[in-house]
C-alpha cells in the first residue's frame, strides 16, 4: 500500500492538478448536460488555487488525486473532487476529504459544500458515508453539505454558560445534544447556559440523583429535558425513560450520553468538554460536533469561536 500524503496546492502543482482533474473525468460516462472539468487548464486552476487553495494527494511522489477549493461567507466549497483512476479504492478520496475539513475548521468555516451528479449513485453513496446530507437539488445537480464541528478554549464557567446560551438560540423542538466529558469538567455549566437562551423554569443542576428532569418554558417555547445517562445500564434503560413522549417537543440535553444517546435522533449535537491537565485551572476544551441533515443546512455558530 503506498503512503499518501496529502499537501495544500500551490502553484508548483497546476500541471498535476489539471492532469488528475482530466484524467478522472474523462474515465467518467458522459452526462446531460456534461460535465465542464475537462475545460480546466492551468490558467483557470492557477488562479483557483491563488483565490481559494486546494489540494494534491501525492504516493510516492505520484499525483493520485486533487480538488480545488471555493470559499464562500463560512462554507468551503469543493470542486473538481478527482481521483486518477489507476489508484481508486485506495483511500485517496477519503483521504482528501478529511483534510479539507481540517481545512475548513482552521478557517473556522462552518460548513462544507459540494455538487454531485444525481446520475452518479455512487457517488453520492461516497459522500453520505462520509456524513454529507443532501441539502438541495436543482436538476441533476444534488448539493450535499456537512455541518463542521465547533472547537473552543473557554476560559471560564462564566465562558461556557455564554456559549451554551448563545447556542440555545439556534435551538429548536426536536434538538438532542449528547454531552460527555471528564468529570466536573462544566457539562452542567453549559447546560445552565443552554436553560438561560432557552429561558426554561428552574435551577437547572446536574441531574445525577433524578436522571431526568423537565424545565418547562416560561416564554411558549421548547421544554428543556435534562438527562443524566452516568448510572443507566444501556439503550434499554434510557429507553424505558419514555423520552420519544418528549422529544419531537423539547430540546433534549443527555449527559454522559456517549455510546447510548446517538440512537435517539439521527440529527444532533454531540458536545464534549475537556478538563486540563491542571485542576486549578478553570480553561476548558470544548467541541460541538453536529451530526446529521438538521445542522448540514446551517451549521452552528458560535460568536467566540476560537479554533485551536
Amino acid at each position: 500500500m503506498t503512503d499518501l500524503h496529502v499537501v495544500d496546492a500551490t502553484a508548483d502543482h497546476v500541471d498535476d492538478i489539471v492532469s488528475v482533474i482530466h484524467h478522472a473525468f474523462a474515465a467518467r460516462r458522459v452526462l446531460d448536460p456534461p460535465s465542464t472539468a475537462l475545460s480546466e487548464n492551468a490558467t483557470t486552476v492557477a488562479a483557483a488555487i491563488a483565490e481559494h487553495g486546494g489540494l494534491l494527494v501525492l504516493g510516492d511522489g505520484v499525483p493520485l488525486g486533487a480538488l480545488l477549493f471555493e470559499q464562500s461567507g463560512d462554507v468551503l466549497n469543493l470542486r473538481r473532487v478527482s481521483v486518477d483512476p489507476r489508484y481508486q479504492a485506495r483511500g485517496v478520496a477519503s483521504a482528501m476529504v478529511g483534510c479539507a475539513e481540517q481545512v475548513a475548521v482552521r478557517r473556522g468555516l462552518n460548513r462544507v459544500n459540494l455538487i454531485a451528479r444525481v446520475e452518479l449513485p455512487d457517488t453520492v453513496e461516497f459522500w453520505r458515508r462520509r456524513g454529507y446530507s443532501l441539502v438541495d437539488q436543482q436538476a441533476h445537480n444534488l448539493l450535499l453539505a456537512k455541518a463542521m464541528p465547533v472547537e473552543l478554549t473557554v476560559p471560564t464557567a462564566e465562558d461556557m454558560q455564554a456559549i451554551g446560551e448563545e447556542l440555545a438560540g439556534q435551538l429548536r423542538a426536536g434538538d438532542v445534544l449528547v454531552l460527555s466529558g471528564d468529570l466536573g469538567a462544566g457539562k452542567t455549566t453549559f447546560t445552565q447556559g443552554l436553560g438561560v437562551g432557552l429561558k426554561v423554569r428552574g435551577a437547572i443542576t446536574s441531574p445525577t440523583f433524578v436522571i431526568s428532569r423537565v424545565h418547562p418554558s416560561l416564554v411558549d417555547g421548547p421544554a428543556l429535558v435534562h438527562v443524566d445517562a452516568y448510572r443507566l445500564g444501556g439503550f434499554a434503560e434510557l429507553d424505558d425513560l419514555d423520552l420519544d413522549a418528549s422529544l419531537d417537543e423539547a430540546v433534549t440535553v443527555v449527559e454522559w450520553g456517549h455510546g447510548l444517546a446517538e440512537g435517539l435522533a439521527p440529527d444532533r449535537l454531540d458536545v464534549v468538554v475537556t478538563r486540563g491537565d491542571d485542576d486549578t485551572d478553570e480553561t476548558r476544551a470544548l467541541r460541538i460536533t453536529p451530526v446529521g441533515p438538521r445542522w448540514a443546512a446551517s451549521g452552528i455558530r458560535v460568536s467566540a469561536r476560537e479554533t485551536n
